[in-house]
């Protein structure tokens, strides 16, 4: 539940949501605007691409979204089911992930723009399974769709009598905020740095996972 949660889950994820912002911006402007952080676009035009019997694109799609349930799988591999602890190996999967967005920066570079969609798709759903594991699949960093359902339904019981969650509403704001100032920063890098602007979300995820080893080095020492 979000109460049990430690303080600084609100700082983590706004900085997580804030690199899959980014990254998904520089996936929209990068990669033909197919979105890499989420993948309910792409199942649609995965359907799409079905009804119109179009072999490559529904080929493509599809490694797209396999490449997204991968970065899943190695996520549950990596943390299980465990609840959110110090010392459990977040910090490895974030490093994951930053080479997983050098390796699609990289990609685009070489003009393969499916590999490196691909690449991108896999750290989403890397970081996205990391934080779901961690917070009871309550938590998502990598799109808001589920965030905004879930601010909608709080208020609706709230209206109806019922109590409002004020710390749950606080971190589905930040996450929110999170993603769409990622999202500008992204877009602006783009703009300035074409694919390199993917060094941002990277390194940002290389950054939490040098704070995450030292906050657990502290807990280890204490």
């Amino acid at each position: 539940m979000i109460t049990k949660l430690p303080r600084w889950v609100e700082i983590g994820g706004f900085w997580l949501s804030c690199i899959a912002g980014a990254t998904n911006a520089i996936g929209l402007l990068g990669f033909r605007f197919q979105a890499v952080s989420h993948v309910t676009g792409t199942s649609t035009l995965l359907g799409v691409s079905l009804g119109r019997f179009n072999v490559v694109d529904t080929a493509r799609l599809l490694g797209i979204i396999l490449s997204f349930v991968l970065g899943a799988v190695i996520a549950g591999a990596l943390l299980g089911n465990a609840s959110l602890k110090l010392g459990r190996r977040y910090g490895v999967a974030l490093v994951m992930e930053s080479f997983l967005l050098i390796g699609a920066m990289f990609a685009l570079l070489s003009t393969d723009s499916v590999l490196g969609h691909c690449l991108a798709a896999t750290a989403c759903g890397l970081q996205n399974g990391m934080v779901s594991t961690y917070s009871g699949a309550v938590v998502r960093t990598t799109h808001v769709t589920g965030l905004l359902t879930d601010l909608g339904t709080m208020l609706g019981t709230w209206f109806r009598g019922h109590s409002f969650n004020v710390r749950q509403a606080v971190l589905y704001l930040l996450l929110i905020t999170g993603f769409v100032v990622g999202g500008s920063i992204g877009a602006l890098l783009f703009d300035r740095f074409h694919v390199l602007a993917m060094l941002f979300p990277a390194s940002g995820a290389l950054i939490l996972a040098f704070i995450y080893g030292c906050l657990a080095t502290l807990k280890t020492q204490n």
